[in-house]
């Protein structure tokens, strides 16, 4: 999947700071969402099954992902 054209938004959970920030791109949607980390733009991405990736949120979003 080429990234290289791709825009950006930081995660609504990411810290106000520019430290741990998420950005994903919905330029993908609905098969796919790319994540990457803010600090490294240029760096590697995951990409995410758009599923997935709303479960995931969502687990979140709920707590039930807290250590």
């Amino acid at each position: 999947m080429d990234l290289s054209a791709a825009s950006w938004r930081k995660g609504s959970y990411s810290n106000s700071d520019g430290g741990e920030c998420v950005e994903v791109s919905d330029d993908f949607a609905p098969l796919a969402v790319p994540v990457r980390d803010s600090k490294t733009p240029h760096g590697p991405a995951l990409v995410f099954p758009a599923g997935g990736w709303s479960r995931f949120v969502a687990a979140v979003k709920g707590g039930r992902l807290d250590g």
